[in-house]
C-alpha cells in the first residue's frame, strides 16, 4: 500500500461488541459468561481449560440442531455481574486478580488445580457477587 493522498472512509467498530460464530449443537442464553471453543467459535463457559472468555452474552441464541456457524451471538466485553462460587470464594483482596471460570454464570478464586480456564479480573466484590472485568 502507499501512503494517503487523500481522506479515506476507515470503517469503524466499537470494540465492545461482536457477533461470534455458535458452536455446534449450543444454546447461549442472554446474560450467560462466553467463551470461545478451540475452533473460535462461541459457547457458554464451563469448568475446562484452553476456553477464552470474550464476554457476556446479549441475546439467546440456539443452535442445538445446527453446526458450527450457522447462528451468531452478540457479545459484549466489558464489567459485568456473576455469581460467587461458595466452595471458593472471592474476596475484596482479591481485586485486580484474575478469577476462574466454574459455569456460565459463576466464578472462582482458584483455577482448581488446572481445570478452569480464567474469566476475567476481579474489578469488585459486593454482596451480589463478583464484578469481573472481560477484555
Amino acid at each position: 500500500m502507499t501512503v494517503l493522498t487523500q481522506g479515506r472512509n476507515t470503517p469503524k467498530r466499537d470494540g465492545v461488541t461482536r457477533d461470534l460464530p455458535v458452536a455446534a449443537a449450543t444454546r447461549i442464553f442472554a446474560g450467560s459468561l462466553v467463551v470461545l471453543d478451540a475452533a473460535g467459535n462461541a459457547e457458554p463457559a464451563t469448568t475446562a481449560l484452553a476456553k477464552v472468555a470474550v464476554g457476556r452474552a446479549e441475546e439467546r441464541v440456539d443452535n442445538l440442531t445446527g453446526v458450527a456457524g450457522d447462528q451468531t451471538v452478540k457479545v459484549s466485553r466489558g464489567v459485568f455481574l456473576f455469581a460467587n462460587e461458595p466452595t471458593d470464594p472471592i474476596a475484596a483482596a482479591d481485586i485486580a486478580a484474575t478469577c476462574f471460570i466454574v459455569d456460565d454464570q459463576t466464578v472462582a478464586k482458584t483455577d482448581a488445580v488446572g481445570t478452569r480456564s480464567a474469566a476475567g479480573k476481579v474489578f469488585a466484590v459486593d454482596g451480589q457477587g463478583v464484578w469481573v472485568e472481560i477484555q
